[in-house]
């Protein structure tokens, strides 16, 4: 505990002076002096966060939006910035210390924004700013026609169905009556819904007072929560006509099934359709305490009716056909994730076939029209396309990930965003080339944390192919400490993936950052083993119902491969760390490992499956995964096994320390699971600490809050790996 205060105290100290002056000021971007060649989490914390970015109409601009952080003020503030679409010419538009969010370009020369929970325009000097919307400050995401005469507007609407409305006469009152499932999700109660509504623009843009819900006395949520957005949504080319995504259920139906549709409202009509299922469509009844893998809804016949999440519609330039993204099997949040192209007028839907997920996707434009969408493939997120043909191709092979895409005006280049393990998220232009893929350019137009980039100490990357028990070849990563020296012998991690069906691709995390690992001193052998996806469906269905079998023995391979035939990495020096299904894993492991480890990070992850059966809110997620309630009797053989192999009933094994870490306000795997893990350690005597966060959900967001987590982390790792 001495050595950790010690640690704690130096980070303070190697602090860089202009980092603590800077937050006096302002929070923005700086020109920030190191004190350090390697990696700190006050550096990573400086970094400039890009996310939303758009062409402007004639592809002259780009406007994006920058996220920056102040660990003092433990806050954060967003700003707009744009530049000429050769990157020249780029300035920060917001001035004022209030966050300004969601930039979209009205016309050539007018950016339309949110700020306070209002629609704001401004011209693209950043001069003549005021206000279009009057909502009371409701504004929680905005889309507009393509004729500018209407704009969609994103709104919290009071939900009663579930958690009761409590009587007007006890207005202290904090208890909450639930009637029903799915009373919270992610990391809140959910005592209110979102729901879109179309407002008249008028003259300069101005936008009128009163709004038409579009779904208006439902009580169903639109976008999707947790994470759905305003990209759930999409005007037609015409502007007649908005596609939505919507789950129309609620409470134990809501929490047993993934089963949402795209609808067509006709703003004209107020009239609605589902686009995915027939008019007179009956879901099939379900038992809720069982995987819906075996029951009537994923029948054969029935999977024509897109019973599996359908969502982030969108038309083609001429309004002749929408495209979405599709899953085909209802209760099972990891299937395929395809492409799906529906003819407006006839019905008929057409799927691209590929080998793995899309995960998002763009229209081309023009009569040689074509769909581009990133897709996972061996580790890497890049760019590929299908023309009408059913031609379908990989336009950029990078080692790194394309996050988001976008058309240019001139229908022949795409805005992209790119990260890796070794660079943060900035933009670029892509020209593709389809007949001769490897003839396609890539620009880069931004350097936002450049100034900090040239300051540091880069990792190296490897790329290995390990081979696991049942005789198939697994892609690890091997991320090596800035100036790597190959005769020495370093401390190693084995990074565990969360998901349990999320890739290890080339992400870049401002938590879980290999760079900042790296920078600390250790090697991180990060293995793609069974259960993620970029290797095919099969690969990636394996560990749904067997959490405990070939993905934890992949997890060993990996890290004994890299003790056998790494020559640099120390076999007695080894950890494993990992966060959701990964804290999972490390947890499992630390009954299984047999010494190999001399430390254990989980964060966040599950550790008494038969109490997180119950404790979830998504109730789709545990059935599927574990195939049926424990409580069931006899037990289907997957389940019998998950529920038996559960961490918790391992730890008469456990010898090892471990740190475990959650959040209070996780409701996805309740900080109770932590809380147990932890207990028990230290119960059998084993050094154990238990981080806990009372404010904050399944990650860490606010700032503060990260500096402790990366000192904490490191600080556990130092003193039992170094």
């Amino acid at each position: 505990m001495k050595r950790l205060l010690t640690l704690v105290a130096l980070a303070m100290i190697l602090l860089p002076a202009t980092l603590k002056a800077q937050e006096n000021v302002t929070i923005g971007k700086n020109n920030i002096k190191l004190a350090s060649r390697l990696m700190t989490p006050e550096a990573l914390w400086a970094m400039g966060r890009i996310s939303t970015a758009e062409a402007s109409p004639d592809g002259k601009q780009v406007v994006y939006q920058v996220g920056y952080y102040s660990v003092k003020a433990n806050k954060s503030r967003q700003v707009i910035c744009v530049m000429n679409s050769d990157g020249a010419n780029n300035r920060q538009l917001s001035t004022s210390q209030k966050s300004e969010s969601d930039p979209t370009w009205i016309d050539n020369e007018t950016i339309a924004f949110a700020c306070g929970g209002e629609i704001w325009a401004m011209k693209a000097d950043g001069t003549n700013r005021h206000q279009l919307s009057k909502t009371d400050g409701q504004v929680e995401g905005f889309k507009f026609s393509p004729d500018r005469q209407h704009v969609m507007i994103l709104k919290s609407i009071p939900f009663h169905e579930i958690i009761k409305e409590n009587p007007s006469d006890l207005p202290k009152a904090t208890g909450r009556r639930v009637t029903d499932l799915m009373y919270r999700h992610w990391d809140h109660y959910v005592e209110s819904i979102q729901h879109p509504f179309v407002f008249s623009v008028g003259e300069g843009f101005a936008i009128a007072t009163d709004g038409v819900d579009i779904l208006d006395g439902e009580p169903f949520e639109c976008p999707m929560e947790p994470f759905g957005g305003i990209e759930q949504l999409a005007w037609s080319p015409d502007s007649k006509s908005i596609a939505y995504t919507c789950r129309k259920k609620t409470g134990l139906e809501y929490s047993i099934s993934t089963d949402s549709d795209i609808y067509l409202y006709n703003i004209g009509t107020r009239e609605t359709r589902n686009l995915c299922k027939p008019a007179d469509y009956v879901a099939p009844k379900n038992d809720p305490t069982r995987t819906l893998a075996i029951q009537p809804v994923n029948a054969k016949e029935n999977l024509k009716n897109n019973v599996g999440y359908d969502q982030n519609p969108q038309f083609s330039p001429d309004g002749k056909y929408v495209a979405w993204l599709s899953m085909e099997r209802d209760g099972y949040e990891a299937d395929l994730n395809r492409l799906c192209i529906y003819n407006m007028e006839n019905g008929e839907k057409k799927y691209i076939d590929w080998k793995s997920d899309v995960d998002a996707f763009c229209w081309s434009d023009g009569k040689d029209a074509m769909l581009y969408f990133i897709s996972v493939w061996h580790a890497t997120e890049n760019l590929y396309a299908v023309n009408w043909k059913g031609e379908l191709k990989q336009i950029t092979n990078d080692w790194a990930d394309f996050g988001s895409l976008s058309l240019m005006n001139n229908g022949k280049q795409l805005l992209m965003e790119r990260h890796s393990f070794q660079t943060p998220a900035d933009l670029y232009i892509v020209t593709p080339n389809f007949k001769k893929p490897e003839k396609t350019t890539i620009t880069q137009l931004t350097h936002e944390n450049k100034h900090i980039l040239d300051q540091l100490d880069k990792p190296q990357v490897q790329q290995r192919w390990v081979k696991t028990t049942d005789g198939k070849d697994m892609l690890t990563w091997i991320i090596l400490p800035p100036n790597f020296d190959e005769t020495k012998k370093y401390p190693t991690l084995l990074f565990c993936e969360g998901g349990p069906q999320s890739p290890v691709s080339q992400f870049w995390s401002y938590r879980w950052n290999f760079f900042i690992m790296a920078a600390n001193g250790y090697v991180v052998v990060a293995p793609n083993r069974h259960g993620l996806p970029g290797f095919g469906q099969e690969w990636k269905e394996e560990v749904s119902g067997d959490w405990t079998g070939q993905c934890m023995k992949d997890y060993l391979s990996a890290i004994d491969f890299a003790a056998d035939s790494l020559p640099f990495v120390d076999r007695e020096r080894l950890g494993a760390v990992g966060a959701s299904f990964g804290g999972f894993s490390v947890y499992y492991l630390a009954g299984i490992h047999e010494k190999r480890f001399k430390a254990f990070i989980a964060h966040d992850g599950a550790f008494n499956l038969a109490a997180m059966y119950l404790e979830t809110e998504e109730n789709w997620f545990s059935n599927w995964e574990y195939d049926e309630a424990y409580w069931h009797r006899p037990q289907m053989p997957r389940a019998k096994t998950t529920y038996h192999e559960s961490p918790h009933k391992m730890v008469e094994k456990w010898d090892t320390p471990i740190l475990c870490i959650h959040g209070e306000k996780d409701y996805r795997i309740n900080y109770t699971q932590g809380m147990a893990a932890f207990n028990a350690a230290r119960m059998k005597g084993i050094p154990a600490e238990f981080l806990v966060f009372p404010d904050e959900n399944h990650w860490v967001l606010k700032p503060q809050n990260g500096i402790l987590w990366q000192r904490t982390f490191f600080g556990w790792l130092d003193r039992w790996l170094k």
